[in-house]
């Protein structure tokens, strides 16, 4: 912003007209704000200084005690000072007053997030404009869902109350609802600490994983525990795989998808969580203190797959659960193990995994892939980005691969089976996946909370954009196919089980 004093000839003598011109430059913004106030007066050029003085007393509400403003390039005027020098002077018509405070306000907000002085902003205001400023640098969408994105600092600075830390939350999730994303949200600073360890080694919480029933007509609505860490406290109540979810802390999960639930189960150390849980017909309501959970996000074993004659072989089959930053090193190490215990295929179970770190995606990817794009990251105006392979990193480039998916499998377990699909690597079997075509980034505030923000969209190898409509599978799997891999390799294994999957249909049902 910049303020400039000039003055325009006249042939009349003194008192002159001057014109007070107040440019708003907003940085990242092409368009500049011009207010002008008209004053009668006089101008005094001394080396340097240049000052504006009137000769009337209704006109002084811009002035200092002497009747004088100096020319500045940085105004370091605030509506606090308005208010002090318009008590000195005398009163002033309506009409003059509404002008000059309505050009003042347009400077002291319009500055407000990089120039304004601290003493014209509370800390609350402060983290506000923070949030404000991480999302102006980094959404996606730079129409901010067609709104004026620095109308809208405005108005909330002068219109939403701030008092308190709550108040600010509470004013930075309006903000970020005007987004109209469901994927760009705000975490306060407990729960901000629990995203940040989930994507590590460990969270806190209950340690189960969680997932989508299988359609069936005698399911309860719930959601299914697909897993539960050993020794974690949902283990120690006797929570296990296959039960269902029915409520958290009173809260039905009917309606709940798996990102709410997540955010329901995680909390502070300490603090209790209820669960209402059933297993066939029994129901239990359970109290379950949450602690901190080490996340191992791969589960491993062989399988033998049924066939005639030499076409039994054995599977190695591999569940990943979440891409934290132990990912692909865990996958590695599965299929190196499985390996040697001579395995001659591999099953990747993607189902239920909701996502996690970007680059872990790109990186269990590379294990399968000898060449080829694995993901292309777009912006507003096409590929920004592309993320591809020469082959260095693969270590199971060439055995025959399926892929299970469902509606849970979302966001990096996407981009790898659209990875894995279009470069012709991997039969897909299941449903269509959840459809998370964007990509978020974690940014810390200052007091400890965060921001989750869609930073980009993604795009498979084939230039599929399958954000809400998710990737198709080659193939679906039978209804009663199950999600723990002690009922799934005896499904492998038993020619006369209703879930049966032989060689054939695993591997070669996209021929």
């Amino acid at each position: 912003m910049e303020v400039l004093l000039g003055s325009r000839s006249s042939s009349s003598p003194p008192p002159r007209r001057f014109q007070l011109l107040i440019n708003n430059y907003v940085p990242g913004r092409s368009s500049i704000a011009v207010s002008r106030v008209m004053l009668w007066g006089s101008v005094h050029i001394s080396g340097n200084e240049t000052r504006l003085c009137t000769q009337t007393s209704n006109t002084r509400l811009f002035l200092m005690k002497n009747g004088c403003i100096r020319e500045v390039r940085r105004n370091s005027n605030n509506l606090r000072k308005v208010a002090k020098y318009s008590e000195i002077f005398s009163p002033l018509p309506d009409l003059f007053f509404r002008v000059a405070v309505g050009a003042m306000a347009a400077m002291a907000v319009s500055t407000a997030a990089y120039s304004i002085p601290t003493l014209a902003l509370t800390e609350e205001n402060q983290l506000f404009l923070e949030a404000w400023k991480t999302i102006d640098r980094a959404y996606v969408d730079k129409s901010f869902n067609g709104q004026s994105w620095f109308r809208y600092r405005e108005n909330a600075l002068r219109n939403e109350p701030m008092n308190n830390r709550e108040e600010t939350y509470a004013a930075i999730r309006n903000m970020i609802a005007t987004l109209d994303d469901p994927f760009t949200r705000f975490l306060e600073p407990e729960k901000f600490k629990s995203l940040r360890s989930g994507t590590q080694s460990e969270l806190t919480g209950v340690g189960i994983s969680i997932g989508y029933l299988t359609t069936s007509s005698d399911s309860a609505p719930g959601l299914m525990v697909i897993s539960a860490s050993p020794g974690g406290p949902a283990n120690r109540a006797d929570i296990s795989a296959g039960d269902v979810i029915l409520a958290i802390d009173n809260i039905s999960t009917e309606s709940m998808d798996i990102y709410d639930a997540a955010e329901h189960l995680q909390g502070p150390e300490g603090t209790e969580v209820k669960l209402t849980v059933q297993r066939g017909s029994q129901m239990r309501n359970l109290s379950l203190i949450r602690e901190k959970v080490i996340l191992n996000p791969v589960k491993s074993r062989v399988c033998k797959v049924s066939g005639s004659g030499e076409d039994s072989l054995q599977v190695g089959y591999i569940k990943l659960t979440t891409f934290n930053q132990n990912a692909s090193g865990t996958v590695r190490d599965a299929v190196e193990t499985l390996r040697r215990n001579n395995v001659k295929a591999f099953v990747l179970d993607l189902r239920d995994n909701n996502g996690g770190l970007f680059p872990e995606g790109v990186e269990v990817a590379k294990i399968w892939l000898d060449k080829g794009v694995i993901v292309y990251i777009c912006d507003s105006r096409g590929v920004r980005d592309i993320y591809d392979t020469d082959g260095t990193d693969a270590i199971a480039a060439s055995e025959p691969l399926v892929v299970l998916v469902n509606k849970g499998t979302a966001s990096a377990s996407e981009i790898l089976a659209g990875a894995l699909k279009d470069n012709k690597r991997a039969v897909l079997l299941g449903e269509p996946t959840y459809g998370k075509g964007k990509i978020q980034s974690v940014f810390k505030l200052s007091d400890g909370s965060g921001l989750v923000v869609t930073v980009a969209r993604y795009e498979t190898p084939a230039h599929t954009d399958i954000d809400k409509v998710g990737v198709l599978p080659d193939h679906s799997l039978p209804a009663s196919f199950p999600k723990d891999d002690e009922s799934l390799c005896g499904c492998l294994q038993n020619p006369a089980s209703s879930c049966h999957l032989g060689t054939a249909e695993l591997f070669l049902r996209s021929q």
